[in-house]
Order: structure tokens, then C-alpha cells, then sequence
């Protein structure tokens, strides 16, 4: 049987979304709940990007521990051999990437300026490939960026090389939301058929599509006879109008008409956590989840109509399709309203101890728990936020790796006109400047 699978890109794609972030801490928290929820991947980042490096290692740290357990760790680069290179080198524990190369008429003449071609853009894949093996990547996926508008005999063509060459997954990208579920569904199948190679299926949502057709690719990948791999951001984040969302494709393969036990999902996810990742990335990118986002919105179960409230007492499935408590929702939630100790970058060892206290976690002596007190200090420096029980749990079950991914190290090396001007100014002061 061919299951339907899931790549969660919250933590590469979804943290590109313009004007938001998320610190280091608050990643691999998601990568914890992801790994819990049972999602098959994360795309946990950009092993060339210098700040991502500490919190690339640490998370795969975790991956060692047996702490993430079901949840393959991916990182994404450009297909070039040099920054496959520099990857391996950043992280050398790295085993599953996601090359990437622009396929499309439009992006290889307004990117590359006439530089490159549809052969130059194989070829560079190709090397990429070839550098990854000798990398000893485990699984290497291909990306065709923007091919929802690139040509289907190339993109099989590209797709087939790839594969000879020892990639294992295409990943169809559509990146500006331009196909449609039928349209989706077409291309994505005869790639498919042709190539038998996994697919991965990559779609943005700018023209609110995106979770249509990533099932219905989804589909295709299936009717064509190889496992499918959804792109997903937790909530929908994602650049512009974002990426499809990971609980609305779940719920539309398990509950709707079409799809409903005839595609399957991979049968390690668990549904039930979906509820509380969802409100723990709202919680972290501070985007509050809408009002009637599917199935974790404050009115996904709400009722107020005098014939839908009566329909819905006299038997839930009147009005709704699925259960609350199929996604972990139901549970009453005690909100503090009289006093509150918190934990902060300020924050002393006593109210430090009474919170610590409060979650059942005991130090035991003086010394651990100032230890984990001062790690908590800069975990709240790192998320400018409240730190959440999840945080909170992480730095005390894993302080030195907590302490590796909140420490960044600036890559600064001044050259050309930048350095001579700090030697101007060395020069005035008397003393080096830093």
C-alpha cells in the first residue's frame, strides 16, 4: 500500500513569512511536538545559514538521544555542489536534504539573466546530486522550484536524470499557488507514471488553493502507484498568503467524501496532538489561530443558530463532521487569575523554584538549580516571550543542548571598504574595535 505522508517546512518555509520569526528554542519545541504528532519530516532549516548552525546540530543531538524519534530531520539547499559541500561541513550529521533549482521559463530567464539554461539547471542538480552521495546523505529529495509553471516534459526529464543519478523523491513546487486541483492532479500523475519516484508536493496558497491541491496531488502521487509526501506549515505559514495548512490536509484525506479509506495517511500521525501544536505555534510566531481556522479555530465546534444548536445537542453529526476530541481538544484549561509567578530574563530562584515546583520537576541541589535558572534567563533574552511549560521542560531535561541552540555565533570578518574603515577608526581611538 501507498501512504499518503507528511514534510512539515513550518521551520524553513513557514519562518520566511515575512515580518515574523521564530527563535531557535521555539523550533525545536516544534520539532518535539511534530516528532510527537508523528509527522514523517521537518525541514528544520538552512544548513548554510550560519545562525541556523548550533540549533541544526543540537536538534540532531536530540535525533541521536532517541528524544526525536519519528520525525526525520531535513535541511534545504540550493542545488550546487558547493552548498552541498558547506552543509556537510556545517552539519555533518545531516542525512536527509532537499536540493533545489528553479525550472520554470520565467524564473531561469528573470533570476538567471540569460546566464543559465534548462541543461546548465540539470547539470548543477546533477553535481549537487552526485556531492550529497559522496556526503553519504541517506535520502535526497530534488525540487523543482515554480513548476506548476515549467514545462511537464522537462520537469519529467529533470526528474528522471535525478533519479539515475541516486535522488529519491522529486519534489513538485508550486510556488506561486498557480495550479488548481485538477490541473495539480494531471501534471503531478504523468510525472508520477513516468518517473515512479516518491513525490513531494509543494503548494502555496496565494490563490487560496493550496490545501486542494496539495490532496489532490497528493492523490495523483497514489493513483500513479508511489507514496506521497505533503508540504505542509503548522497554521498555514508560510510566505505571501502561505503554505498549504498540516491539520486542513490531514482532515480532508481521513474525512472527506473522496479521499475518506480509500488514501491513507502514514498510520504513525497522530491526529490528537494537532490541538496543541497548533496553539503553541500561534503562541510562538504570536499570530493568533483565526476564529474559524479548520478544526482548531475558537468556532470550528461553536454553534449559535437555534436550529444548528438543537441538530447538533440531539446528535453531534447533524452538524459536525468530525469529533473535537479527535484533535486533542475538549480538555477544560485553567486560566490564572489571581496570583502568578512567571519565569524571565529577571527572574530570581525563588519564584524560579515555585514554577519549577508547580510542573513537578525537583532540582537537586543548589547548584542545578541556579544551572537551569540562568538557562532560563536566556531563553527568555531568545524569545522575548513568556516562557511556555514546554520550554521550560526542554532546558531542564536538556540543558546543554538548550544552551547550544540559543547560542549564536555572528560570522563577522570584515573585508574591502568595511575593513578599512574599522582600521580608519582604530587608528583614531587607539584601541581595536570589535
Amino acid at each position: 500500500m501507498n501512504y499518503i505522508k507528511f514534510v512539515d517546512v513550518t521551520n524553513r518555509d513557514g519562518v520566511q513569512t515575512s515580518r515574523l520569526g521564530l527563535a531557535k528554542l521555539q523550533k525545536t519545541i516544534i520539532n518535539l511536538m511534530l516528532n510527537e504528532m508523528g509527522i514523517n519530516q521537518s525541514e528544520f532549516g538552512f544548513p548554510t545559514t550560519k545562525h541556523e548552525i548550533n540549533y541544526l546540530n543540537g536538534n540532531l543531538e536530540l535525533v541521536e538521544r532517541g528524544v526525536i524519534n519519528k520525525t526525520m530531520l531535513s535541511g534545504w539547499m540550493r542545488a550546487i555542489k558547493d552548498d552541498v559541500r558547506e552543509s556537510f561541513k556545517n552539519v555533518p550529521k545531516l542525512q536527509y536534504i532537499n536540493l533545489s533549482q528553479s525550472t520554470s521559463p520565467q524564473m531561469i530567464k528573470g533570476k538567471y539573466q540569460g546566464k543559465k539554461n534548462q541543461k546548465d539547471i540539470l547539470n548543477d542538480t546533477l553535481e549537487a546530486i552526485n556531492e550529497a552521495i559522496n556526503q553519504n546523505a541517506k535520502v535526497i529529495g530534488v525540487n523543482a522550484e515554480d513548476a506548476s509553471r515549467s514545462d511537464l516534459e522537462y520537469l519529467i526529464e529533470y526528474a528522471k536524470q535525478c533519479k539515475k543519478y541516486g535522488a529519491q523523491r522529486f519534489r513538485y513546487c508550486d510556488t506561486l499557488g498557480y495550479d488548481d486541483p485538477m490541473s495539480a492532479y494531471n501534471r503531478i500523475y504523468q510525472i508520477a507514471k513516468e518517473t515512479q519516484m516518491d513525490i513531494e508536493l509543494h503548494f502555496h496558497n496565494d490563490l487560496g488553493m493550496a490545501v486542494a491541491c496539495s490532496v489532490m496531488g497528493a492523490r495523483a502521487a497514489i493513483d500513479a502507484g508511489v507514496d506521497a509526501w505533503i508540504n505542509t506549515a503548522i497554521n498555514g505559514m508560510g510566505e505571501r498568503a502561505g503554505n498549504a495548512d498540516l491539520v486542513s490536509c490531514l482532515l480532508a484525506i481521513k474525512k472527506s467524501s473522496g479521499f475518506k479509506e480509500k488514501y491513507f495517511v502514514d498510520p504513525q500521525i497522530d491526529l490528537s496532538k494537532a490541538w496543541k501544536l497548533a496553539k503553541y505555534t500561534a503562541y510562538a510566531f504570536d499570530v493568533p489561530i483565526p476564529i474559524n481556522q479548520v478544526a482548531v479555530g475558537a468556532n470550528a465546534f461553536a454553534h449559535e443558530s437555534g436550529i444548528h444548536a438543537d441538530g447538533a445537542l440531539k446528535d453531534r453529526r447533524n452538524y459536525e463532521l468530525y469529533d473535537y476530541e479527535e484533535l486533542g481538544r475538549g480538555e477544560p484549561e485553567v486560566i490564572e487569575t489571581g496570583r502568578m509567578i512567571t519565569v524571565g530574563e529577571y527572574g530570581g530562584i525563588k519564584g524560579f523554584r515555585n514554577v519549577f515546583h508547580n510542573l513537578e520537576l525537583e532540582f537537586h541541589d543548589e547548584n542545578e538549580a541556579r544551572n537551569i535558572l540562568e538557562l532560563a534567563r536566556y531563553a527568555n533574552v531568545h524569545t522575548q516571550k513568556p516562557l511556555t511549560d514546554s520550554e521550560l521542560r526542554f532546558i531542564y531535561f536538556y540543558p546543554n543542548i538548550a544552551a547550544k541552540i540559543m547560542t549564536v555565533d555572528p560570522y563577522y570578518n570584515p573585508s574591502g571598504a568595511l575593513k578599512e574603515r574599522m582600521e580608519r577608526l582604530e587608528a583614531i581611538s587607539g584601541s581595536k574595535i570589535i
